[in-house]
């Protein structure tokens, strides 16, 4: 499958792996749930095989990236609505 179809899928995972690190690790640390969301995303993308296949040709900036994506979401949820007064 084409790799930007597939990313962009994986992002719609976004919001429910924050909400479920959330739920996973409560008041713990941000960056023990961010870990937790890249993780739960980058297995949905399969990111080994897209490293593999060299559709990710920079693994390390990959992940920054996505962790910057993530970061916004938090951003966004936060601001919302959703977010605990």
């Amino acid at each position: 499958m084409d790799f930007m179809k597939v990313f962009l899928r994986a992002l719609a995972f976004l919001p429910g792996a924050l909400h479920g690190a959330e739920a996973l690790f409560g008041e713990g640390s941000g960056e023990q749930k961010k870990k937790a969301a890249i993780e739960v995303v980058g297995a949905a993308i399969n990111i080994t095989d897209a490293i593999a296949t060299k559709q990710i040709a920079d693994a390390d900036r990959f992940t920054a990236g996505l962790s910057g994506i993530i970061d916004g979401v938090v951003e966004c949820l936060n601001a919302s609505v959703w977010a605990k007064p």
